[in-house]
C-alpha cells in the first residue's frame, strides 16, 4: 500500500496525552521479539515521550541496534507489517554536525500512528534523540516554550509536514544547544 502524502495536510499539535506511554509500550512489545538480540534498547523518544509537552499525535520509537543492515532489518520489520519509509530522510540524518545512518519505518496499515527509527547504539544521532527527550523532561521552562513554539508553527504552516519540518529544524538546533549545556552541567549521559 502506498504511503499517504503527509506533506499536503495541516498538522495538529495536541496537548500531551496520558495514553502515549502505553501506546509506545504496545509498539515496543511488537518490535522487541522481531529484532531479538539486534536491538540493544527500544526507547520512547520525541515529543510524545515528554510528559506535559504538546505534540503531533505520532509516537516516535527509537530502536538502538548493534548495527544497521538494510538487507537484514527491512525484512525483519516487514514480517510484522512495518514498512520502510521511502522518503529521502529515511536513510541518514545530521545531528549536531554528525551524519549518521538510520532507517525509519511506518506502522502496519490501520495500526497506531508512529515512526520507528532504527539507529546504531552509541552513535551521535541515537544520543541526540535521548538528550532531546531527557532535557525537555528535566526543564519545564524549555518544555513549555518548545510546546508553544510548535503550536504556533503548526498553526502558521498550513502546507503540512515538509514545511513544518524545514522551519522547525533551525529552532531544534537552538534547543539542542541548550540541551548540550544542560547535559554538561548535570553530567547527563545516555542510558
Amino acid at each position: 500500500m502506498p504511503f499517504p502524502d503527509e506533506s499536503a495536510h495541516p498538522l495538529p499539535v495536541v496537548d500531551y496525552q496520558d495514553t502515549w506511554p502505553r501506546e509506545f509500550e504496545r509498539v515496543a512489545a511488537r518490535l522487541r521479539p522481531a529484532l531479538g538480540d539486534l536491538a540493544v534498547a527500544v526507547d520512547h523518544v520525541g515529543s510524545t515521550a515528554v510528559p506535559g509537552l504538546a505534540a503531533k499525535d505520532c509516537v516516535d520509537v527509537q530502536v538502538r541496534m548493534s548495527s544497521l543492515d538494510e538487507a537484514r532489518d527491512v525484512p525483519l520489520l516487514a514480517a510484522i507489517g512495518f514498512r520502510c519509509r521511502p522518503e529521502p530522510w529515511n536513510r541518514s540524518e545530521l545531528s549536531l554536525g554528525h551524519r549518521d545512518s538510520k532507517l525509519v519505518f511506518a506502522p502496519p496499515v490501520g495500526a497506531r500512528r508512529c515512526n520507528v527509527h532504527l539507529r546504531v547504539h552509541g552513535r551521535p544521532n541515537a544520543r541526540y534523540a535521548l538528550l532531546f527527550r531527557d532535557y525537555l523532561r528535566a526543564d519545564a521552562t524549555a518544555r513549555d516554550a518548545w510546546g508553544a513554539f510548535k503550536r504556533r508553527l503548526a498553526e502558521s504552516v498550513p502546507s503540512g509536514l515538509a514545511d513544518y519540518g524545514q522551519i522547525k529544524a533551525p529552532a531544534t538546533d537552538a534547543l539542542m544547544a541548550g540541551a548540550e549545556h544542560w547535559a554538561a552541567r548535570t553530567g547527563w549521559t545516555p542510558k
